[in-house]
């Protein structure tokens, strides 16, 4: 069982961690970008961390409030593909203030679906879902208590932002520039994976 407050917890540790990466994010990103993605996700995870600091009511309350949050930030596509999977996430989240493993696998199963019918992609188009479809995969096959929940996802997560460096771009403008794009990372798959390294952090 995870708490709200633990919950909170680790969403905030999840907005440090990709704040902290915010000149990586930039570096990734000015390959075969515009070299926005590090301040976009800045304003992602500072959106998400202000709300979820002052959210009130259970953890669907609090990821609302978190979901609501991003769908108001300016910052192209990254930011309705985020609002879109924490919109999932709390779709199904319990209303009160604990969840079981069982729970949270409903919650990021359902945020799975949503983001992959609004993206479109698969592994290996080289975008975030080269890490959020493993990490999701990790949290339905696992078993076993929260925090290893959270791990598990943290490194399946890791392990696809790293092995996003071996495809050619498909979506966006690093699609124009075909396979060149074979040998850096995503940088949309590197926040993401950022991101689930903190939320594996208590």
């Amino acid at each position: 069982m995870i708490t709200k407050d633990e919950l909170a917890t680790r969403l905030i540790n999840a907005c440090d961690e990709v704040i902290a990466s915010e000149d990586e994010l930039t570096e990734i990103d000015s390959k075969f970008g515009d070299a926005d993605h590090g301040l976009t996700m800045v304003k992602i995870a500072s959106a998400i961390k202000g709300a979820t600091e002052e959210a009130d009511g259970g953890i669907q309350e609090m990821l609302d409030d978190v979901a609501m949050a991003v769908m108001v930030l300016n910052g192209g596509s990254a930011v309705p593909l985020w609002n879109t999977w924490l919109d999932g996430l709390q779709e199904v989240a319990p209303e009160g203030n604990e969840a079981n493993t069982d729970q949270l696998k409903a919650m990021f199963a359902n945020a799975l679906s949503e983001l992959a019918d609004m993206s479109g992609a698969e592994v290996g188009d080289k975008t975030m879902m080269d890490v959020v479809i493993p990490a999701s995969d990790a949290i339905a096959a696992y078993s076993g208590d929260e925090p290893g929940l959270f791990a598990a996802a943290a490194q399946a997560a890791q392990e696809g932002a790293e092995n996003s460096k071996n495809f050619v771009s498909k979506f966006g403008r690093a699609k124009s520039y075909g396979e060149k794009t074979i040998g850096t990372p995503d940088a949309g798959a590197v926040s993401m994976a950022r991101f689930f390294k903190g939320l594996a952090k208590a």
